[in-house]
């Protein structure tokens, strides 16, 4: 079963962190993390995929602005597995978002536009949400 979890005026500022727990569906092709303002505008879109035609497991980030994405940014070190639990914690640090995965992988994606207040976040595709906190 697929999860979309959306919430609407969050108030996640510089400093601050998304830490999401989990479990990567045994089926999972995608599933994608998005902190923004709304899903028309978009700082981060933290998008793991595990069958990507050009390179295999992949993840992909990249940023919306008005509706229009951005390049996206991509990392073919996947520490992600189908039917693993794993932690996500998602870090607003200014002019950058850090990203740590399990097996002390990070990767950082540039704040394109400047963000300095998140409100909205969104949670959707092939993975079961089991603790969200943001702080």
């Amino acid at each position: 079963m697929s999860t979309h979890l959306e919430l609407k005026d969050v108030h996640l500022r510089i400093g601050d962190q998304l830490t999401v727990k989990g479990e990567v569906l045994h089926d999972a092709e995608r599933f994608q993390i998005d902190l923004g303002r709304d899903e028309n505008d978009l700082a981060l879109h933290f998008n793991p995929r595990f069958h990507d035609d050009a390179d295999g497991a992949v993840l992909v980030c990249n940023s919306k602005c008005a509706g229009s994405w951005g390049d996206e940014i991509r990392d073919v070190h996947n520490p992600l597995h189908r039917g693993s639990e794993v932690k996500i914690v998602l870090k607003m640090c200014g002019d950058v978002f850090e990203v740590t995965l399990p097996h002390g992988h990070e990767l950082q994606f540039p704040n394109r536009d400047g963000v300095d207040l998140i409100s909205y976040v969104r949670i959707k595709g092939d993975f079961k949400v089991t603790s969200f906190k943001i702080c």
